[in-house]
């Protein structure tokens, strides 16, 4: 903010006249102008605040979108990632969750729609337990689910769970869908699902991603929670 508003003094400095341009001025007499300066023009410090914010959402924008250039293929393609809708759909949408995540829960029905509407669409499904310990025994049940062929119905009972998912009510669950609650405990130690918790936080890591929900669609990344019309209005966009 001081270079802004000193290159600004120093603009009005050289439409002062020629004899006082010629004038040495040192360092202090630098900064009084500059003080003056802001002073006659307190917008300054607005503008300068403006500039530097535009900054950095342009900077921001441009390593978010290389970082999702260089990890579209580990975003679309992971085979130890599930897939809701049409394996071989055209748009491809991946989320990050985590069953305790209210907000994750609250935009799940929109999610069901927009597949249940749209043949075309597949779902990459990222568990990311970042809210304690309960996270990440509900995201590990649910993907040592698969080796019981249960996932899908596994994801929506958690999704649909109301209040804190925890041990008890995981299994609960489990028990509900008729799985073998033993094995199901005994997989969920599998070095398959610490390697997909492992490249969630590193796909996290490198589009900037600090919360759930976070969705990226095709290669546009979009945080938070978004509504149905919203989903529909980029796929839409990104077929258009």
């Amino acid at each position: 903010m001081l270079k802004f508003a000193l290159s600004a003094a120093t603009a009005m400095a050289l439409c002062l006249p020629a004899q006082l341009q010629a004038q040495e001025m040192d360092e202090a007499a630098i900064r009084a102008l500059v003080l003056d300066t802001i002073r006659q023009n307190p917008e300054i410090i607005r503008e300068a605040i403006e500039l530097l914010r535009a900054e950095e959402v342009a900077a921001q924008e441009a390593a978010t979108a290389e970082a999702l250039k260089s990890q579209l293929s580990a975003l679309h393609n992971d085979p130890n990632a599930e897939i809701l809708g049409n394996p071989d759909g055209d748009i491809t949408v991946v989320e990050f969750f985590d069953y305790n995540c209210g907000y994750c829960r609250r935009v799940f029905p929109s999610v069901s729609e927009l597949i249940a509407g749209d043949r075309n669409i597949r779902v990459v499904l990222r568990e990311w337990p970042i809210l304690g310990e309960e996270s990440e025994f509900a995201a590990r049940a649910s993907l040592a689910s698969r080796n019981q062929g249960k996932y899908e119905e596994f994801h929506v009972a958690l999704m649909a769970n109301e209040g804190r998912a925890s041990q008890a009510n995981v299994l609960s669950i489990a028990d509900d869908l008729g799985m073998d609650v033993e094995k199901l405990m005994a997989d969920m130690q599998s070095a398959i699902i610490d390697a997909h918790f492992e490249t969630s936080r590193e796909l996290a890591q490198a589009l900037g991603i600090n919360g759930t929900p976070a969705f990226v669609f095709e290669d546009q990344l979009i945080p938070g929670a978004i509504e149905l019309d919203q989903m529909r209005d980029l796929v839409a966009e990104l077929r258009g």
